[in-house]
């Protein structure tokens, strides 16, 4: 007889829409099962431009309400997740007085073309509007116009074009991966009943049933209702549930990290958000030590074979040429490039860069031999994470007669909790408690949060290092025992930052395997296997040299 499990909510996609939902239900004692075709978070959620920001390219397209919410989740998430999400002060070059106000009112009202040249008039109204919109929770400072003296002064290698800058506060999410798997262990915390499955296969389902394959064994699950938050791939799946739909018209956005230490110390910590010559908007920052550079924003629907292409790259290096004559460019900085589809919603926009940020929630009411309904989570960005997941939650608490028992606005995340006040004192109060020296707890303390205690105690006073990179092997044995690895990829690309940053190389992926290997039980046969299935996605979608 078939074991069937009865639970509140399946959420088919574990990127950051579903693990935030996931957290949030948990939290109010509904069970939920979350599952992902492949690791957790590394879809969509693990290729964005690594920002938690307002949005300030949304003001001039109307969305108001967007970067109002955008600046909340941006201050909340300082406060929840502050090992993960820190300030970033951003500087725009600006190239002109009075350029774009006419274009940016046309775009306003409805225009399918994003204004050029936005000058300084323009960037003044939008920072100060942008201050007013994220003044709940402020953690950050307000804005300033820089005179052209002040902008070279500061980064001596910007073009002499410019007339002036504008400085503002955003923020940046350092693993965005890890971020996504705190969420999952927060639900879990919450609520032990719920599980989380990566690499599940959904099989079929008789619209009562759902018959998913996990570590090759079947699992039959009756929930009252499913969720679909497989972002791209969105449409794919609620034709497998019975529930065809087009909601999806993704655009693709692409990034490389270069090694080039004069942009860093150029950068002194800023990120540059700045106009192309086309018109196009691209961000260049400090990211671990690397430049990270982006992004593109074409038409393309294919996430399961996308990856940045040599146009791309030439079209980055055009533009950190144009924008910075004083330093040089070329393909041999490059340590990384990744790409990902943008669920974003179905439009027929004739600019990419125009289709809206702003997510939706449409439901697929039960229908035919379908007894439970569909939500498809469409849309919305990696900042608003959080209110999405408290919207649609509200909803399923309200269908299921479920009360709210918790807000999550003030929740913190994973190694968030009791984050300290003074890093450097509990780094130096952990240290004696391990025997670890202090430079060390603090390194694991910015990396993890507070989850660095476990790991300082698990590493010891002499910690055996990988050869090229300043991790453990205890680290890795920890993270891999506590943290659903399954494949060598998931560690080495999202349980840590080894291969986005460039410091991963072949000796120590051989390490890293041999790690796995004892902590999995993996023969010499799966050791190899997996060695060769991560150097070859490693270099070839991702131009890494090992």
């Amino acid at each position: 007889m078939t074991d069937i499990q009865d639970i509140d909510v399946l959420i088919l996609g574990a990127g950051i829409n579903g693990a935030g939902l996931f957290r949030d239900l948990c939290e109010q004692g509904l069970t939920c099962v979350i599952a992902d075709k492949g690791d957790f978070g590394g879809g969509t959620s693990a290729a964005p431009s690594r920002l938690i920001h307002g949005g300030i390219k949304y003001l001039e397209t109307g969305e108001l309400r967007l970067v109002a919410q955008s600046t909340l989740e941006r201050n909340l998430l300082l406060k929840n997740a502050p090992h993960l999400v820190r300030p970033l002060p951003t500087v725009i070059p600006i190239f002109s007085w009075f350029k774009g106000v006419p274009a940016a009112l046309r775009t306003l009202l409805g225009s399918t073309t994003a204004p050029r040249s936005r000058g300084a008039v323009l960037m003044k109204t939008g920072l100060a509007m942008y201050d007013f919109y994220g003044r709940r929770h402020r953690v950050m400072p307000r804005h300033q116009l820089w005179s052209k003296k002040r902008t070279l002064r500061e980064i001596p290698p910007l073009t002499p074009r410019i007339v002036a800058a504008g400085q503002y506060h955003d923020a940046a999410v350092t693993l965005p991966e890890r971020l996504v798997w705190e969420l999952l262990a927060e639900g879990m915390r919450a609520n032990p009943a719920s599980r989380a499955w990566n690499y599940a296969a959904l099989e079929e389902t008789d619209g009562d049933t759902l018959r998913l394959v996990v570590d090759g064994a079947p699992q039959h699950l009756r929930p009252r209702i499913v969720v679909n938050a497989a972002g791209p791939w969105i449409d794919r799946v609620n034709a497998a549930l019975g529930a065809p739909s087009h909601l999806i018209g993704g655009t693709k956005g692409s990034h490389v990290l270069l090694d080039h230490p004069g942009l860093i110390a150029a950068l002194k910590g800023r990120m540059i958000y700045f106009e192309a010559d086309d018109g196009r908007i691209c961000l260049v920052f400090d990211y671990l030590g690397r430049a990270l550079v982006g992004s593109t924003d074409t038409r393309d629907d294919d996430p399961d074979s996308v990856a940045c292409d040599d146009a791309e790259i030439d079209y980055f290096l055009d533009a950190l040429r144009s924008l910075l004559p004083g330093l040089s460019f070329d393909r041999g900085q490059i340590v990384y490039a990744y790409s990902g589809i943008r669920p974003l919603p179905a439009s027929d926009a004739a600019n990419p860069g125009l289709i809206s940020r702003d997510h939706s929630a449409p439901v697929a009411e039960p229908s035919g031999a379908r007894r439970w309904p569909v939500i498809s989570l469409v849309g919305g960005k990696w900042t608003t994470f959080r209110g999405f997941a408290e919207e649609v939650a509200d909803v399923i608490l309200s269908r299921l007669h479920h009360p709210r028992r918790r807000d999550t606005k003030l929740a913190p995340i994973g190694g968030g909790r009791d984050y300290p006040s003074d890093p450097q004192a509990w780094a130096r109060q952990a240290a004696l408690a391990s025997a670890a020296p202090p430079d060390r707890a603090a390194a694991l303390l910015a990396r993890y949060g507070t989850t660095a205690t476990a790991i300082l105690a698990a590493e010891g006073a002499s910690p055996l290092m990988l050869q090229d990179a300043d991790h453990s092997l205890a680290e890795l044995d920890w993270l891999i025992r506590h943290e659903a690895v399954r494949h060598l990829t998931d560690l080495v690309m999202r349980r840590t930052a080894l291969a986005i940053t460039g410091t991963l190389t072949g000796r120590d992926l051989e390490t890293v395997a041999s790690v796995c290997a004892r902590a999995l039980g993996w023969d010499e046969a799966r050791t190899a296997q997996e060695v060769r299935d991560a150097r070859t996605l490693l270099e070839t979608r991702h131009r890494l040299r090992l």
